[in-house]
């Protein structure tokens, strides 16, 4: 039978979600325009405590701050350049990511030094941290370890947290992807000395524009940060630090307001949807599945394809002719972007590389219907028993 254009199923939509908070939306905006303040005014304030406040409900550290500025890609910046990371300084990273983990190192005036990915995981291998950690170095200093949290799903942050406190090394977590994501005890944003987040549209807590924020407990730290993000200015027209323009809008502090009530059921609808996923899919030999834990909030839920990228883009492509999007995290490692080149290690980072032609994502945003998760499972599985069949 023949798929309409009216049951596409994308992989990401907030249409859904923005009309069932359309009155709440449009109230934060006009209050906004009648207060007459639009940058890092009153709004931004109530945003960073309410969102610190759900932080420490949801377990995270009891003292920890929320530092708010204008993107996921600012909030790395600002972190890594309060932990006093720059020129002469290398900050290890994984190459599997979105390009600001790196481009926020160059911000800074550090080096980036990939290092290789655990091919289960997809997150930073402690064993290769360590092994870099102990690499002799000529006239440069490993300023900071820059974990991932990937899809929402914790690093393995107790591991690389003690390698680098053994090394007197800062923890600067990315942690875009992983707001209310945890192991156990240990939360994604207070693992480090600080934990950077963006509210990019896409994220689970989604602004309707740019938007990032870094937390952190370390009262020096927090003040270096909020310097930082209005030109190094802790009164007006008095500049301590060199500092920048990080400054958060009020619109999209009044926008996060109004959604952040609403993150934990979120959070919760799509670990459901990825129980939906793993239980349907979980007996085809051909398709790897991310390990389902109780704290991971599936910003995206991707599959990897054995065999490599031809069969990764047969099935892509046979999803879309049953109007089923997807999307590929991330099609080319950082250490092969032309920009970054120079950064490339010798011999490559192999798994990284593999892993590269191997993920899809599937469709997943809290407003999925059941129905729909399962059409997208049946279409993984049916596909799979033609190309078992031939």
């Amino acid at each position: 039978m023949a798929v309409r254009m009216s049951d596409l199923i994308p992989p990401f939509s907030l249409a859904r979600q923005h009309q069932a908070l359309a009155p709440e939306l449009a109230a934060a905006l006009e209050r906004v325009l009648a207060s007459g303040q639009f940058t890092q005014g009153r709004e931004c304030a109530a945003f960073e405590q309410e969102v610190a406040a759900w932080l420490r409900a949801e377990g995270m550290a009891p003292g920890v701050k929320a530092i708010v500025c204008a993107s996921g890609t600012d909030a790395l910046h600002l972190a890594l350049r309060a932990a006093g990371a720059g020129p002469g300084d290398v900050v290890l990273t994984t190459p599997f990511t979105f390009f600001a983990t790196a481009g926020a190192i160059l911000l800074a005036g550090a080096r980036p030094e990939f290092v290789d990915i655990d091919p289960e995981t997809l997150n930073l291998d402690p064993a290769l941290v360590e092994a870099a950690l102990r690499q002799p170095r000529h006239g440069e200093r490993v300023a900071a370890i820059l974990p991932v949290h990937l899809f929402g799903r914790l690093a393995p942050m107790a591991e690389i947290a003690a390698l680098a406190a053994a090394a007197g090394v800062a923890v600067i977590e990315d942690a875009a992807q992983a707001l209310g994501s945890h192991r156990g005890s240990h939360w994604a944003g207070a693992c480090g000395m600080a934990g950077c987040f963006s509210f990019y549209p896409t994220k689970n807590l989604g602004a309707c524009g740019e938007g990032g924020m870094v937390t952190t407990s370390d009262p020096e730290m927090e003040s270096r940060l909020r310097r930082l993000r209005v030109h190094g200015s802790r009164r007006r027209y008095q500049h301590e630090l060199a500092g920048w323009n990080a400054r958060m809008h009020e619109f999209q502090a009044a926008v996060l307001r109004a959604k952040l009530p609403h993150l934990a059921s979120w959070n919760g609808r799509r670990r459901a949807l990825a129980q939906l996923y793993h239980e349907r899919l979980r007996a085809l030999p051909e398709v790897a599945l991310p390990e389902f834990e109780p704290g991971h909030v599936f910003h995206q839920y991707v599959i990897r394809i054995r065999g490599g990228a031809e069969r990764r883009d047969a099935l892509r492509q046979f999803l879309l002719e049953r109007q089923i999007g997807t999307e590929i995290y991330y099609p080319t490692p950082l250490h092969l972007q032309p920009a970054l080149a120079a950064y490339a290690p010798p011999g490559g980072l192999p798994a990284a590389e593999r892993a590269a032609g191997e993920v899809l994502a599937l469709p997943m945003f809290p407003e999925l219907t059941d129905a729909e998760a399962a059409r997208v499972a049946d279409a993984v599985t049916a596909h799979c028993s033609l190309t078992t069949a031939h």
